[in-house]
């Protein structure tokens, strides 16, 4: 009698089609994000101006911060903006500045939304709803520590103003940064699908919905590609070339990463799906969100050393020594750093028992917390 046949098993696709699949995934997670943007602008791209305007105190203009950039989606589009009305004499520097902070706070709602990718599966959910709210929380922190002292001392203000009379002594040549490569290949899909649609509030609903979907979609599969492609020992490996030098690497690598795609939102949304799937631990991660906030800050400060705008420079000085100042004292004492990680760790579990309270935190956080602020802080 003849052995019985072995089994059928599934043959695993090779590696190499697992890869170019994860950066197929994250080209159309992109054009997910430009949609988004796309839409936000299509529903009436003179709405944020207005907003900011009419923000009178420090609080609110933290609130305006957050909720301005929680619309266009991008902390570099917001501080541009504030970096141009400061330069041209519409926003004072002084309001400014707690606007800066506030987009440090709104730019964290993109990695939260990508967390929502892998929902259905409780672990990787766990994992990845900590690695995109580690963000939120530390972000947090820093202007808990930093508006109060800028209130008191006017430290942030005074150090930019003083450097920008030093920059300003240099016969600056330079030219407007353009797009990034990445960007500009990203936007070729979406300026196709914007040719079907005239500007107004059904473009917006639809880029909206379609960006969303593709988010989601691409973040699902690359968490799942993510997990077959990577072993439990190079796992271990990257977690220790990563987190080493007490993640002074992991800066550096969110700095130079968020420069090439100008843009803190897209490298810390790339982040969770490798967090969600064991690729990074949270420890890993965390530093290199630390070093996206610094990175983020180059499309500004380069805009406003191209014209010169003496108030423009000055406020785009502040958002990079905000973070810096952020950086040098949370991330140095260990007790310090990991408070933002113990709150994330404590947030995911309970958002992974009751999945309403993450459109409650997402809701509150970025949204029906700034509104009540704005309008009834007078």
């Amino acid at each position: 009698m003849s052995p019985p046949a072995p089994p059928y098993q599934k043959k695993e696709p090779p590696a190499a089609l697992r890869v170019a699949l994860v950066l197929i995934l994250l080209y159309l997670f992109l054009v997910g994000v430009t949609l988004l943007e796309a839409g936000i602008a299509s529903m009436g791209s003179g709405f944020h101006e207005a907003f900011i305007a009419s923000v009178t105190n420090p609080v609110s203009g933290v609130f305006a911060g957050i909720l301005m950039t929680v619309l266009v989606q991008s902390s570099s589009v917001s501080t541009a903006t504030i970096v141009g009305m400061v330069g041209g004499g519409t926003l004072p520097v002084s309001l400014a500045i707690p606007m800066i902070m506030g987009a440090n706070i709104g730019t964290t709602v993109t990695n939260t939304l990508a967390s929502l990718g892998s929902i259905r599966r409780s672990d990787e959910f766990q994992r990845g709803f900590a690695a995109a709210t580690v963000h939120d929380f530390f972000n947090l922190m820093a202007v808990a520590i930093l508006l109060p002292l800028e209130i008191l001392t006017g430290f942030l203000g005074k150090t930019a103003a003083w450097l920008t009379g030093i920059l300003r002594r240099a016969d600056f040549d330079a030219t407007a940064p353009g797009s990034s490569p990445i960007r500009e290949a990203v936007k070729v899909p979406v300026d196709f699908i914007r040719s079907f649609f005239d500007p107004g509030v059904l473009a917006g609903i639809v880029f909206l919905a379609l960006g969303l979907g593709l988010i989601f979609l691409a973040l699902t599969f690359i968490t799942r590609n993510m997990r077959m492609l990577v072993a439990g020992q190079v796992q271990k490996a990257m977690n220790r070339f990563i987190g080493g030098g007490g993640g002074a690497f992991g800066i550096v690598v969110g700095i130079l990463v968020t420069i090439a795609v100008q843009s803190s939102s897209i490298t810390t949304s790339i982040l969770v799906p490798l967090v969600a799937a064991g690729v990074l631990t949270l420890r890993s991660a965390y530093p290199i969100t630390v070093g996206a906030n610094i990175g983020t800050t180059v499309t500004a400060l380069i805009a406003s050393l191209a014209v010169l705008l003496p108030a423009g420079l000055t406020i785009a000085l502040v958002h990079t020594l905000f973070n810096l100042a952020a950086m040098i004292l949370i991330f140095p004492v260990r007790k310090i750093r990991d408070v933002p990680i113990h709150l994330a760790e404590r947030m995911s579990v309970a958002a992974t028992k009751n999945h309403l309270l993450v459109l409650a935190y997402v809701a509150g956080m970025f949204l029906v917390i700034p509104l009540i602020a704005i309008f009834l802080i007078p």
